[in-house]
């Protein structure tokens, strides 16, 4: 099996077996979860030398799914996403550091609005396959956890029992296939 010092080449995101996904805590009792059905993806990988990487990601916020269509509005109002003004976040990887033969922390500037903050992201290498029609994957897991306020995204409502309706902390989850092109 291959490990990520193997890696080489370029690969785009196939978004139709990937998921950009979130949970935030509603209420401080429940998690809700989300997901961005809609987004773009490319890296180039040299796992020998992992300085000369990069990585590129734009999601489409208008493809924000929590299985509210009442909650989705929500998100894309300027009170949160505003996706009128602020129509993708974007991820670009600054820095890949090879932790081990299947993890890789991959360093990188994520914009949300008008906000860029730096987010490292361990990334689990799951492996590389070749599919029935003669792709290469590759396949990676990973989670960080962000706070929305250090993106501008600050609407709140305060519970009558105490706390906040929507947490401060997101969990964000990514499961990411990707096929090589060169």
């Amino acid at each position: 099996m291959s490990t990520i010092r193997d890696l080489q080449g370029t690969y785009v995101l196939d978004a139709s077996h990937s998921s950009l996904a979130f949970i935030a805590r509603h209420a401080m009792v429940t998690k809700v979860r989300g997901s961005f059905s809609a987004f773009t993806g490319e890296a180039t990988i040299n796992g020998a030398e992992p300085a000369a990487s990069s990585l590129k990601v734009v999601v489409d916020v208008a493809s924000v799914n929590t299985n509210d269509a009442g909650r989705d509005g929500h998100l894309k109002s300027a009170d949160f996403f505003d996706v009128e003004t602020y129509p993708t976040i974007t991820f670009v990887g600054t820095g890949f550091d090879i932790v081990d033969d299947s993890t890789v922390e991959v360093t990188g500037d994520l914009t949300i609005k008008d906000v860029t903050r730096s987010v490292a992201i361990p990334f689990e290498f799951t492996g590389e396959a070749k599919d029935p029609f003669g792709n290469t994957r590759i396949g990676f897991e990973g989670r960080v956890d962000v706070s929305r306020k250090d993106f501008g995204l600050t609407w709140n409502a305060v519970l009558e029992t105490g706390g906040v309706l929507v947490s401060d902390k997101i969990v964000l989850e990514f499961d990411v296939s990707a096929i090589k092109q060169a």
